[in-house]
This record gives structure tokens, sequence and C-alpha cells, in this order.
């Protein structure tokens, strides 16, 4: 990954949703998303941050209690002032798992915006990465 540009502030909104999500916390993982944000996972569409919020606190109590998530950024581009996209290797890293497993790996594409200068995300969606 390189870029002359410094992306720290936008990969910090996802180490601090990646600390949410191995809290469980669906509330502070929420609080990086704009209000009207989208995510699109295969067979899924949340539109809106409550949407996400509910499909989260849901997914943390069944599905992903005590998962961990991975986000190894592999592009990260700032287009203008205010938008920024990251594409990332990532993927769920089940209870009990160190790692992925590699036909588990996904490739998610992050779309942010800097509102009143604070990076949130706007959209994410990801697809198999094998």
């Amino acid at each position: 990954m390189t870029t002359t540009i410094d992306t720290t502030p936008v990969l910090d909104v996802l180490h601090r949703m990646n600390a949410a999500w191995v809290a469980a916390d669906a509330d502070a993982f929420v609080a990086e998303y704009v209000e009207d944000a989208t995510v699109v996972l295969p067979g899924t569409f949340h539109q809106g941050r409550a949407a996400i919020r509910d499909f989260m606190a849901d997914s943390f109590a069944g599905r992903l209690k005590g998962t961990h998530p991975l986000d190894e950024p592999k592009d990260v581009r700032v287009l203008g002032a205010d938008t920024a996209i990251v594409v990332s290797r990532t993927g769920v890293a089940m209870a009990g798992e160190q790692d992925v497993p590699a036909d588990r790996e996904r490739i998610g594409t992050w779309v942010l915006t800097r509102q009143n200068g604070r990076w949130l995300v706007a959209a994410f969606a990801n697809a198999p990465a094998h």
C-alpha cells in the first residue's frame, strides 16, 4: 500500500470499528457510519444506521458472538477533500479461531466521507476473495 496522503484518520475509523466488534458493541460500531449508510453483503442489504445497528446487535448476540474481524487494507485512496475509498482483505474469525480460513476471506470496499471534520463510513460491500 503506497500513498503520499496521510490516510491515518481514514484507517482509524476501521480500527475503532474493529475494536467495537471485538467488544460486541453495536452502538460503538455504527457510530462510525453516516445516518443513511448502506451495507451490502452477499444475500443482504442494510440501509441506514439503525438497520445496520440492529443487524450487528443480533449478529453479536448470535452467530458472531466471540468472533473477531480481519481487516487488512490493501488500497487507500483519498479523493478530493472529503471522500476516501479503502479496499481491504477482510473476513471473520469465528470463536476459537486465530485466523480467517482462506475459504472465508473477503474483499471489502469501504467508502468514507468527511462530515464536520470527521471521517465516517457511507457504504460498505464485500465479496468472496477466492
